[in-house]
């Protein structure tokens, strides 16, 4: 490992069991001046204790591993390193197990096979605090995984809604559907700056990580349904 990096590079842990796949990652990362490879896991319990000692900015998390997997470690950390973002790395397009790895706390997910310079730009995107998963993406895997959600519960979503204000709900709303913030902006009839100060506030209230968990909320209190 290598925890010690410039403090303007994104400092980036690679969690993978296949060996070759980390030095893929790893070669494709640091040939890029705005990124460092702080550390290596080969599964789960080693990605938990790597992240704890080096606070990346950013962890590539495969979902099947041996021992704790990708969901698993992804939900702890989520709860440890709220700062640090997680990019699923995954086999499938609309694996449940990435859909799991999104609901217990990752900003997003990527494929395998992926192209370097697509990874790179997933990387920078989620260390600003964006997800990486286009909105509508978002909402068809989400549509795919609704047999797997919980029944609405009316008195969590009334909760959920109180806590925002009535633009904050608008924005909210929005949001679940599948727009960008520029398509938000246009709908609303607001400057983009304003979009996105609104659902930062959004976040705050209702203690969520990221977009894709707001329109995983969205979704689990009945606020919108498939189609809708």
């Amino acid at each position: 490992m290598t925890p010690d990096a410039p403090t303007d590079r994104i400092r980036v842990l690679i969690a993978d069991d296949q060996e070759l796949v980390r030095y893929g990652l790893r070669l494709v990362l640091e040939a890029e001046d705005d990124v460092h490879v702080v550390g290596e896991a080969a599964d789960g319990a080693s990605a938990i204790e790597a992240a704890i000692a080096l606070a990346p900015d950013v962890i590539l998390m495969d979902v099947r591993m041996p021992g704790i997997d990708g969901i698993r470690a992804t939900q702890d950390l989520a709860a440890r390193l709220p700062r640090t973002r997680v990019l699923v790395l995954t086999t499938y397009d609309l694996d449940e197990f990435a859909f799991g790895a999104l609901q217990a706390g990752a900003a997003g997910f990527l494929l395998k096979n992926t192209r370097p310079a697509e990874l790179v730009a997933a990387i920078r995107t989620v260390a600003t605090g964006d997800a990486v998963v286009a909105p509508r993406i978002t909402a068809k895997l989400i549509e795919v995984a609704l047999p797997h959600l919980a029944p609405p519960d009316a008195g969590a979503r009334e909760g959920a809604l109180s806590a925002l204000t009535e633009r904050e709900r608008d924005v909210f709303l929005q949001v679940a559907r599948g727009l960008t913030n520029s398509e938000i902006a246009q709908t609303l009839h607001l400057s983009e700056s304003t979009v996105k100060a609104h659902f930062g506030r959004i976040l705050v209230k209702l203690d969520l990580p990221s977009r894709v968990q707001a329109v995983i909320l969205a979704y689990e209190l009945g606020i919108v349904s498939p189609g809708s």
